[in-house]
């Protein structure tokens, strides 16, 4: 079997015991942002998969875009993260 060379870790154990890779990331061309791919990107850079700066050149995201979901899964947890909620959960 052949492994593609990485830098860094190829998968991390989250607090909940399951296994998060790689291969959970969206693809890199992804452009269509539902919120299970925007939580599965937050959730590789809080727990230490890929860097905020691969995480941002990877998919094309600004510091700001990123800064936000971020926010919003830290203070609100994931379904902060669907477009139907964002009232909810704006702050003002």
């Amino acid at each position: 079997m052949y492994l593609k060379r990485v830098d860094g870790l190829r998968q991390v154990t989250l607090p909940d015991g399951t296994v998060f890779s790689r291969a959970d990331l969206p693809p890199p061309d992804t452009r269509r942002w539902v919120a299970s791919r925007k939580a599965a990107v937050v959730k590789a850079v809080i727990h230490g998969l890929i860097s905020e700066q691969e995480a941002l050149e990877r998919y094309a995201l600004s510091e700001e875009e990123f800064a936000l979901w971020r926010a919003a899964v830290t203070s609100h947890g994931e379904k902060a993260l669907k477009v139907t909620m964002i009232q909810k959960f704006r702050q003002l």
